[in-house]
């Protein structure tokens, strides 16, 4: 497993060592010890989620409130996804910055995104299914978001935003500007 730093702290992309035979293909998809190693902590996932989705669907760009803040491991099992972790964390150098990666079931890449990111993602492919795995449970009482189509954040999702598939709460959350962040930076 190649572990590649991003611009942003954090944020880590995950290359798995891919082995192939005239049978098809195995890769070591995680590795507790190897991703403890490298991402220089020890995250304990405790929930795995899946979704699928349509071409032009966006989700996000969501977070979980503390207590229950939610580092992710995400990864594309079929199709391609633009994926997005924008910097919320006060007092940040790169607070408002983000990091987008495609991620397919061509590339094989992962994402980690710790706490004190907003993370969305846009499907780019007629289909895709996304897998991510999280330190804590889903809690919807912990809810958040920043809007994905605030024009400060500058994200080029490589899709015409103007027919995007939102859900109508992500077309109801506050621009970065409006959001007093809950998250520190470290």
């Amino acid at each position: 497993m190649k572990i590649i730093d991003t611009e942003i702290k954090g944020l880590k992309i995950l290359s798995p060592q891919i082995f192939t035979d005239p049978r098809g293909y195995f890769f070591e998809s995680y590795s507790k010890k190897i991703f403890d190693r490298f991402i220089g902590e020890e995250i304990e996932f405790v929930q795995d989620n899946e979704s699928s989705s349509s071409f032009g669907v966006i989700r996000g760009l969501h977070f979980q409130l503390p207590p229950h803040c939610q580092a992710k491991l995400v990864r594309c099992v079929s199709g391609r996804v633009l994926d997005v972790a924008v910097d919320i964390r006060k007092g940040s150098p790169t607070y408002g910055r983000h990091v987008a990666v495609e991620l397919s079931d061509e590339n094989n890449l992962q994402f980690f995104i710790p706490h004190g990111f907003a993370h969305g993602f846009a499907v780019l492919s007629d289909t895709a299914v996304f897998q991510y795995k999280c330190d804590d449970y889903y809690h919807p009482e912990s809810e958040g978001g920043i809007s994905l189509l605030d024009p400060d954040l500058g994200i080029d999702w490589r899709l015409d935003t103007n027919k995007a598939i939102l859900s109508d709460k992500d077309t109801r959350h506050p621009l970065l500007a409006d959001f007093e962040s809950p998250f520190t930076y470290f």
